[in-house]
């Protein structure tokens, strides 16, 4: 077996390490960039802290999912401002876009050298500046990711920079920084760090290490998530559900993910829908779909044991199967009230243009089976 991990260079987790701030940054440089998202007044109290620790700070506001032109204005904006290092305090957005300047502050040339798809995919040659990311949602754990997903406008899709140079020095995670969540988004995103966790896990390049934190993490946000919806204020959800989101960045970074976040990033990038409610209205789907699969193809793979695991994992019932992590599933969605795709203009006519699109999609490579278009287009459907 070889196997290999690669993370963020240093990991602070706990209630209230926020206010550690000051001195972690002042370690990285002396002129952060601070990158924020769509509410900016919500990193009042982060740029206290990084006034009391001595730190000039230059701000930008990503008010969406980042964007090319994002990440070009905010590296120019860095520049300019003389900024040594970079802070993502938000959620997904806010820290693939802290990632990608990070990363294009010490590289030169255009963001589509790097780009995959849309761009030459050279890969950075300089390690990025210092970056620090703090998370504000329990959802993407792109703390610890070695990507930044952006959106092409032009083009209507999404495209990775993606590089073990863009992992962050410091993930610093603060289970209290989500407590004022809404239900509605912490639903969305919460299923999201879940279906991050099932799919490394049953992915085709899962390993020991990060079975390890898939399925302490599948535990936590099996017993924590509908409870965080329903009381924002319970620490302990709170907690569980920031660990769940961690864990699945962790793991979703060294063993790949599947057909769900295969559909998510096309999806994603001609729909505005957020990524983690496209996540949600998928996995149900995708979960039957690779069970019906397996079972016709490869009744002797291994990710079917998986799947009976993942029955109990999510149940806690020890004799749970496969077909009950199905159900459960569904009716945690149902539970949670998830928006179809329709909700966001997704209609029957744009089904095969985004089947052709995620057969492409490098996350559909882990997948624990090859899917046909067929079996793609049904899942798609049924999400509607």
């Amino acid at each position: 077996m070889r196997l290999e991990f690669a993370t963020a260079g240093r990991i602070l987790f706990g209630p209230g390490v926020i206010a550690e701030v000051g001195p972690i940054a002042r370690d990285l440089g002396r002129h952060p960039l601070v990158v924020t998202g769509r509410n900016p007044e919500r990193g009042q109290r982060l740029l206290d802290l990084l006034a009391s620790a001595q730190l000039s700070t230059t701000t930008l506001a990503v008010t969406g999912e980042p964007s090319t032109e994002d990440i070009t204005r905010g590296t120019a904006l860095a520049r300019a401002a003389g900024c040594d290092c970079v802070i993502g305090f938000g959620g997904g957005s806010a820290i693939d876009a802290a990632k990608a300047i990070a990363g294009l502050l010490t590289n030169q040339g255009e963001l589509t050298d790097y780009l995959e798809v849309i761009g030459r995919a050279l890969p950075l040659t300089q390690p990025a500046a210092p970056c620090l990311a703090i998370p504000t949602t329990a959802g993407t754990g792109a703390e610890v990711t070695r990507n930044a997903v952006l959106a092409v406008a032009t083009q209507r899709i999404k495209v990775s920079l993606r590089s073990p140079y863009l992992l962050p020095r410091v993930a610093l995670v603060d289970p209290e920084l989500t407590h004022d969540l809404s239900p509605a988004l912490t639903a969305s995103t919460g299923l999201d760090a879940l279906t991050q966790l099932m799919e490394p896990y049953v992915s085709s390049r899962a390993n020991p290490l990060t079975d390890t934190l898939c399925v302490e993490g599948i535990r936590r946000a099996a017993r924590s998530l509908r409870t965080a919806v329903e009381h924002g204020q319970n620490a302990a959800a709170r907690e569980d559900m920031a660990l769940a989101s961690l864990f699945g960045g962790l793991a979703l970074a060294n063993a790949g993910l599947g057909a769900v976040h295969g559909f998510a990033a096309p999806i994603g990038g001609r729909f505005t829908a957020p990524h983690g409610a496209v996540c949600a209205a998928l996995l149900p789907h995708v979960v039957r779909a690779n069970l019906h699969a397996l079972r016709a193809r490869a009744a002797s793979s291994d990710a079917l044991r998986r799947y009976d695991e993942l029955g109990r994992l999510l149940t806690g019932r020890p004799q749970a199967a496969a077909d009950d992590a199905v159900r459960w599933v569904e009716e945690l969605v149902a539970g949670l009230h998830i928006p179809t795709l329709s909700t966001y203009g997704l209609g029957p006519a744009d089904v095969p243009l985004i089947v052709a699109a995620a057969m492409k999609a490098s996350s559909m490579k882990a997948n624990p089976i090859p899917l046909t278009a067929d079996e793609l287009t049904e899942i798609l459907q049924r999400a509607l």
